[in-house]
C-alpha cells in the first residue's frame, strides 16, 4: 500500500480544481518574486545609476538637467540618432557627489584630494579636476529618475496586490479541494464499514474506528489543506527563487543551491526520528477513544461498582503515555525546526557578504549593490519556504500515519451492499448438518440438523454459551458455517448476497437499541416503504398504545440515543414494532422478553399469536413460560441439539427439558 499514491488518487478526482490553484499560486509567486528585481532596477538605474557618463543637450528637452548655464542628459536616455554634446561624469565618494567635466573610462575606488579625484582599476589609474555638488544641485540630477521611481513604486504595489488576490484564490480552491476529497474519503470510511464482516466489530473497539473516521480522516483534511498548500507553495517559491538568483549572478545562484541536499537530508535525518513516534500517537490516540467510548457507555456500572478510581488510573495511565510522545515528537520538531533554519539562513547571509567583499577587494566582476540587494532579500526569502516545509513535517507524518490507518480500513475484504429485491420467502428453513466456529479451532455448534417448516415456531434453549445466538447469526448470515448448508425454500443461503437473505427477516434482540429520532422513525428507520399507517398498526399490534399512551407527542416523541428516555419494556415494544412493520417472512425473538414486566409480556404474547401466523418464528428464551406453544422446541447443550419434540413431548420424557422445567417451576 503505498500512502502517497493513494492520497494522491483522490486528489486527481479534483484535479482540474487543484492546477488550477496551482497555476494561481505560480502567478502570485511570480508577482511576489518581481519585488526584488523591481528594487534592483530602482538602486541600479534610478538611485546610484546617475554615476555614470551625462552629455550636454538641448535645454528643456526629456530627461536633461540644467547645471552651470548648461543641460546635460545621461547616455541611457538619449534616442538613437540624438545629437551628444561634451561629455561629464558623475562620481560619487563617501556621502558627496562631484561633477567631473570628461568622460571617465572606470568610476572605481574613487578617491577625492584638493578638488582631485583619482579612479582606479586593474593597475591603472586616472586623475581628473573635480566639483563637489550642491545638496540642490544634486537633486536636480535625481529629478528626472523620481517619476521613474514612483511608477517601479506603483508597479511594485500592483504586484503586491496581484499576488495577494490571487493567494487568496487559490487557498480558497485548495481549501475547497481539500473539503470534496475528505467528503469522498469519509462516504469510502462509512461505506466500508457496512461492508466490513461483523466478526471484525467483534474484534475492535468502537471508540478506535470511530477514531479512524473522525480524527485520522481530519488530520489528513490538514494534509490537503494545509501541507499540500504549504509544500507545493514552498516547492514553486523555491523554484521561482533559484531562477531569479541565477539571472542575477550564476557565481552566486551555485553556492546557494547546497541549500537543496541539505534540506533533502533535514527532512531524512527528521522522518528517521519522526515516523515510529507518530505511529505510537495515532495509536495511543485510538486507545484514549476507545476508553472515552467504554467509559461512558458504562459509566452507570463503573458508578455502580465503584470503579471510578481505577478508571481514572487507567485513563491517566494512556493520557501519560500520550504525553511523552508528544514530548518526544516535540524534541525531534524543536531540534530541526526554527533554530536550525535560521542558523542556516545566517550561513548563507555570511557566505554572501563574504563572496562580496572579496569580489570588492579584488575590484574583478564587482557585482552592484542592487544585486546585492536583490540577492539578500531573496536569500531571506529562500529560508521562509524552507522553514515553512519543515514546520509541516510533523503534521506531514502525522497525516501520512493517519492515511496509512484509514487505507488500511478502507483495503480489509468486506462484502459489497448489493441493491435489488428478492420475492418473499414461504419460510421454510432447513439447518443440515452444520458446523461453525468464531475463531476457526473451537466449534461453538457441531452437526446442528433441523427443518423449521412455513408458519411454525421453533424455540431453542439451552444454558448459556450451548450456542442458541450463533444459529441466529447463522440464518442471518453475519457469518458463514465452516460445514454443513442452511436453506430457506430450498435455496443455500451461502450463495444468496447477504442483503437479500435479510430482506424479509426481522429480528428482536434482548437488548433492542434504539436510534436518535422518534418512536416512528425508531419503527420505520425511514424506509419510505413502510408507510405511516404500517407504523401505527405495528405499535398498536404489540400493545405500545397502551404502554406509551401517556406521551406528549404521541409516536413523534423524541428518543435519545440508545432510548435512554424510554424504560427497557418501552424500549422492547418499539423494538417490536420495528421488526413487525417490515412484515417478515422469518422472525427471530432473541430473548426479546427477557427484560419485560410479566404485564406486558402478557400484552405482547396476545399479539404475537396473531402476528406468527403466516410467518416462520424462532423464539430463544430462558423462561419456559414464553415457549409451551411452540410448533417445535430444540434443547442445546454445547453446541449440539440434545433433545427436540414439543412441550409435551418434552416433558413426557422427562430429560434435560424437564429437568428444566422443573426447575422454573421451583420444583426439587
Amino acid at each position: 500500500m503505498n500512502v502517497n499514491r493513494r492520497l494522491v488518487r483522490y486528489a486527481v478526482e479534483y484535479k482540474r480544481t487543484i492546477l488550477a490553484a496551482l497555476l494561481l499560486l505560480a502567478i502570485s509567486v511570480g508577482a511576489d518574486l518581481a519585488g526584488p528585481f523591481i528594487a534592483k532596477t530602482m538602486i541600479n538605474q534610478h538611485i546610484t545609476g546617475i554615476e555614470q557618463t551625462w552629455y550636454e543637450t538641448a535645454p528643456h528637452t526629456r530627461d536633461a538637467v540644467p547645471y552651470r548655464n548648461a543641460w546635460y542628459k545621461r547616455e541611457a536616455y538619449f534616442q538613437p540618432g540624438e545629437p551628444k554634446g561634451h561629455p561629464m561624469t558623475l562620481v560619487q565618494v563617501g556621502s558627496s557627489f562631484y561633477f567631473v567635466d570628461r568622460a571617465l573610462p572606470f568610476i572605481s575606488d574613487p578617491k577625492i584630494k584638493n578638488n582631485v579625484l583619482t579612479v582606479g582599476e586593474a593597475g591603472k589609474s586616472v586623475r581628473a579636476p573635480a566639483t563637489r555638488l550642491t545638496t540642490a544641485q544634486l537633486f536636480d540630477f535625481y529629478k528626472p529618475e523620481v517619476p521613474k521611481m514612483w511608477r517601479l513604486a506603483g508597479l511594485y504595489f500592483a504586484l503586491l496586490a496581484l499576488s495577494t488576490a490571487f493567494t487568496y484564490e487559490q487557498r480558497f480552491l485548495l481549501q475547497v479541494a481539500a473539503n470534496r476529497i475528505l467528503r469522498d474519503m469519509r462516504r469510502d470510511v462509512f461505506r466500508q464499514i457496512n461492508r466490513l464482516p461483523i466478526r471484525y466489530f467483534d474484534s475492535v473497539p468502537a471508540g478506535k474506528i470511530v477514531s479512524r473516521i473522525t480524527n485520522d480522516t481530519e488530520t489528513i483534511r490538514d494534509f490537503y489543506m494545509t501541507i499540500l498548500a504549504t509544500v507545493v507553495s514552498s516547492a514553486v517559491t523555491l523554484v521561482g527563487i533559484y531562477v531569479a538568483l541565477f539571472i542575477l549572478n550564476v557565481s552566486l545562484a551555485l553556492i546557494c543551491l547546497i541549500l537543496l541536499p541539505i534540506v533533502v537530508a533535514w527532512v531524512y535525518v527528521y522522518r528517521r526520528y519522526a515516523v515510529t513516534t507518530n505511529h505510537r500517537i495515532r495509536s495511543l490516540l485510538s486507545d484514549i477513544n476507545a476508553m472515552l467510548n467504554e467509559t461512558i457507555s458504562g459509566i452507570p456500572v463503573i458508578r455502580a461498582f465503584n470503579r471510578q478510581k481505577r478508571t481514572e488510573e487507567e485513563f491517566d495511565e494512556l493520557n501519560n503515555e500520550f504525553y511523552k510522545g508528544q514530548t518526544k515528537l516535540l524534541g525531534i520538531n524543536s531540534a530541526t525546526g526554527f533554530n536550525l533554519s535560521n542558523v542556516l539562513r545566517q550561513a548563507f547571509l555570511i557566505a554572501l557578504i563574504s563572496y562580496f567583499g572579496w569580489k570588492a577587494l579584488h575590484l574583478n566582476g564587482l557585482i552592484s549593490f542592487g544585486v546585492l540587494y536583490a540577492f539578500v532579500d531573496y536569500i531571506g526569502r529562500l529560508f521562509q519556504p524552507v522553514q515553512q516545509v519543515v514546520n509541516q513535517l510533523a503534521n506531514l507524518e502525522q497525516a501520512r500515519v493517519s492515511a496509512e490507518r484509514v487505507f488500511e480500513l478502507l483495503d480489509m475484504d468486506g462484502i459489497d451492499v448489493v441493491d435489488g429485491d428478492i420475492e418473499r420467502y414461504r419460510g421454510d428453513v432447513v439447518f443440515d448438518d452444520v458446523y461453525f466456529s468464531y475463531d476457526g479451532k473451537h466449534d461453538v455448534l457441531r452437526g446442528i440438523s433441523f427443518h423449521a417448516k412455513q408458519g411454525q415456531t421453533v424455540a431453542l434453549i439451552g444454558h448459556t454459551g450451548s450456542g442458541k445466538s450463533s444459529i441466529m447469526n447463522l440464518l442471518f448470515r453475519f457469518y458463514d458455517p465452516q460445514k454443513g448448508r442452511i436453506t430457506i425454500d430450498g435455496m443455500d443461503i451461502g450463495q444468496l448476497p447477504r442483503q437479500h437473505v435479510r430482506q424479509h427477516m426481522g429480528i428482536v434482540l434482548q437488548d433492542p437499541f434504539l436510534f436518535t429520532g422518534s418512536i416512528a422513525t425508531n419503527v420505520s428507520l425511514e424506509d419510505p416503504k413502510i408507510t405511516r399507517e404500517a407504523v401505527e398498526a405495528a405499535l398498536t399490534n404489540v400493545g405500545a398504545d397502551v404502554s406509551l399512551a401517556g406521551l406528549q407527542n404521541g409516536w413523534d416523541e423524541a428518543v435519545l440515543e440508545k432510548g435512554s428516555t424510554l424504560s427497557a419494556g418501552q424500549r422492547q415494544l418499539v423494538s417490536f414494532a420495528r421488526a413487525l412493520a417490515f412484515n417478515p417472512a422469518i422472525l427471530v425473538l432473541d430473548e426479546a422478553t427477557s427484560s419485560i414486566d410479566t404485564e406486558t409480556e402478557t400484552v405482547i404474547s396476545e399479539a404475537l399469536d396473531v402476528l406468527k401466523r403466516g410467518r416462520t418464528t424462532f423464539i430463544i428464551a430462558h423462561r419456559l413460560s414464553t415457549i409451551r406453544g411452540a410448533d417445535l422446541i430444540l434443547v442445546l447443550d454445547r453446541g449440539a441439539i440434545v433433545e427436540r419434540g414439543t412441550h409435551d413431548e418434552l416433558i413426557r420424557k422427562q430429560g434435560r427439558y424437564y429437568q428444566m422445567h422443573q426447575l422454573q417451576q421451583g420444583r426439587a
